[in-house]
């Protein structure tokens, strides 16, 4: 729903000039150039997005900004796959043309796909399995660690101190309460 205009000014955002800058950001997924098909500055086009009533505006403009992104995906993607054409010159003429590929951008579209696949550190949590190896050496190792002499002493030597120090609370406590 546009942004209603309770006194429209020649210059106002009209509901149709509102429609076609949601049109053109969809295409392009640019504000800037949306604003610039209407006949807009981004400052007018900013404040309208921010004025009572423009809920139905602004949830159009998040959806066309979506769908500029995936725009932006399907491009990447297809540059992923089919490579860059590069010119080779030589003495200032083109001899031949070659097709490059960027392996990171492929990279980078195989982890964000498939990230069990090809992201070593994605998803490794609970229920996963070198999450549950690992947490069974962990426990393995801190129970191994828990029962040497010199643990066994350290803990003991802890309890023994923590037992002092509540003696010594409560016959502190004892005291206050005979005096």
């Amino acid at each position: 729903a546009p942004v209603p205009h309770v006194a429209p000014r020649s210059n106002s955002i009209t509901p149709a000039l509102q429609r076609e800058f949601i049109a053109h950001l969809a295409a392009t997924g640019i504000v800037k150039q949306a604003a610039l098909q209407i006949g807009k500055s981004l400052e007018a086009i900013y404040k309208l997005r921010q004025r009572p009533g423009s809920d139905g505006f602004r949830a159009a403009w998040a959806a066309a900004i979506d769908r500029g992104v995936s725009r932006l995906e399907d491009c990447a993607l297809a540059r992923a796959i089919e490579g860059d054409t590069r010119h080779i010159v030589s003495g200032g003429e083109i001899v031949a043309t070659e097709q490059r590929h960027d392996e990171r951008l492929v990279m980078f579209f195989l982890r964000a796909r498939l990230p069990q696949r090809y992201d070593r550190g994605a998803n490794i949590g609970p229920g996963h399995p070198v999450y549950e190896r690992v947490m069974r050496d962990y426990a393995e190792h801190q129970r191994a660690a828990a029962s040497t002499p010199e643990a066994i002493a350290r803990m003991r030597a802890s309890l023994d101190a923590k037992i002092e120090e509540m003696r010594l609370i409560v016959e502190a406590e004892a005291r206050e309460g005979r005096g």
